[in-house]
């Protein structure tokens, strides 16, 4: 297929997922239309100047790892990739705030992992032969949650299992799904230390995902349309042949392809009968402006908290941010008591003497899909019915968790599926039919 002859793609929603399908597009040819709701691109990815603290934030704090492979290629497809960074070698640093005691989980290079024979580098009051429960988690079935795996007893449990399930899945151990767990093992700890070792954002998640692929979205001839929202497809013969801008219509061209990257809760009011999984726990985030800039260079501290409010301190030069993954118990309390009981950790975690810091509290509601075990099954895939429309999102069928790992996924998957210009599949249900009047519309 020549360039001339390359498919039209109409991108929905700016988010990674979104991004990733529209770069990778973009490099293949295809000219690219990409609509966005919000003022900006980002989506939860978001990053903003913030007042009461003057200086830029994220929304959330975001953890990848160094074998989060797609990640890695979207960075480099946008001339990004020096943009993570993180320790030199795998190293995550923890404190139990009701002990004091602090260790350092510190995997082995090979994929055999003698690393948990050294006392020094596994979870403190754990033995070798706990760590055998991550077997009972590759071999999990569909029903069974990560805790009916591990179990709950245990030191590794708490130090180890329930921290990482909380952060990976934004769930409870108790309530999530020991399958999506198998990809955060198999990827990264389960490869040896060259695939786990922790990456952040240098500056910012805008400055490292976001930016550079409008960029050079940009840069290609793609049209960005920011403040503007795809209201409903027109339908015509199980093709998506107009969208819904604004009071009018943009007609499709028979070639044209549709991919989209909202989030569940807005795809489900465009496409009629699409079944998507219900929502998931919030996360709340606290960001605290410290008077003077940690000497960290380039590099961001991370420290886990056991037995705080806070569960992940993240630290970059003056500013420190807390991560509280699943937090239905915390996201109704007011930021102020929020900060406070924050504080608390942070200061321990990283040695830090004085008054409470200025704060932000940010509250994602809507952070993730519910990822436990009955809601796999209500995960889409790619294709949908309709010949040229397409789904990306962390929610949708990655095989991951909803993670940017997991975003980027999608994205590339809309993309292979788009770059071959189809999207067919029953990936709906067989009496899905749309209703007439939208039909009529293209008619």
């Amino acid at each position: 297929m020549t360039l001339r002859e390359k498919s039209h793609v109409h991108v929905i929603g700016a988010g990674v997922a979104g991004l990733a399908a529209a770069v990778r597009l973009s490099q293949e040819g295809h000219p690219i239309s990409l609509y966005e709701a919000a003022p900006r691109a980002g989506g939860r990815c978001r990053s903003y100047h913030d007042p009461q603290l003057d200086c830029v934030i994220d929304n959330g704090n975001h953890l990848m790892m160094s074998g989060n492979h797609a990640v890695i290629r979207y960075l480099e497809s946008i001339g990004a990739a020096d943009r993570l960074v993180g320790p030199p070698h795998a190293d995550f640093p923890f404190i139990d705030v009701a002990t004091n005691e602090r260790w350092s989980l510190r995997p082995g290079a090979g994929r055999i992992p003698w690393w948990i024979f050294s006392a020094s580098r596994r979870v403190p009051q754990t033995a070798p032969w706990n760590y055998l429960s991550a077997l009972r988690i590759l071999n999990a079935g569909a029903s069974e949650t990560v805790a009916d795996c591990v179990g709950t007893e245990s030191p590794l449990y708490r130090r180890f299992w329930e921290p990482l399930t909380v952060a990976a899945l934004n769930t409870d151990p108790r309530n999530a799904s020991a399958q999506l767990m198998q990809p955060v093992l198999t990827e990264t700890f389960l490869r040896g230390s060259h695939a786990c070792r922790p990456l952040v954002a240098r500056r910012s998640l805008a400055d490292t995902l976001i930016d550079p692929a409008i960029e050079a979205l940009a840069a290609s001839g793609a049209d960005i349309r920011y403040g503007t929202r795809v209201k409903a497809f027109a339908y015509a013969n199980d093709v998506v042949c107009g969208l819904e801008v604004d009071g009018e219509t943009i007609r499709l061209a028979p070639t044209d392809i549709v991919v989209l990257a909202a989030p569940p809760w807005i795809a489900e009011t465009l496409i009629p009968g699409l079944k998507v999984p219900p929502p998931g726990d919030p996360i709340v985030n606290v960001h605290y402006r410290l008077p003077n800039a940690n000497a960290n260079g380039d590099t961001v501290r991370i420290v886990g908290v056991i037995g705080g409010t806070a569960q992940w301190v993240f630290a970059r030069d003056n500013l420190v941010s807390v991560t509280i993954s699943a937090a239905t118990d915390l996201v109704d309390k007011s930021a102020d008591d929020i900060a406070r009981a924050c504080w608390h950790d942070v200061a321990a975690a990283l040695d830090l003497e004085g008054a409470e810091a200025p704060s932000r509290v940010v509250k994602e509601r809507r952070a993730t899909f519910a990822q436990c075990p009955e809601a796999l099954a209500l995960r889409p895939k790619t294709a949908t019915k309709y010949a040229n429309l397409l789904l990306a999102g962390d929610w949708t069928a990655t095989g991951v968790p909803a993670t940017i790992e997991g975003a980027v996924r999608s994205g590339f998957q809309a993309a292979a599926l788009a770059s071959r210009g189809h999207g067919t599949a029953a990936s709906l249900s067989s009496t899905y039919s749309a209703p007439k009047q939208i039909e009529a519309t293209c008619r």
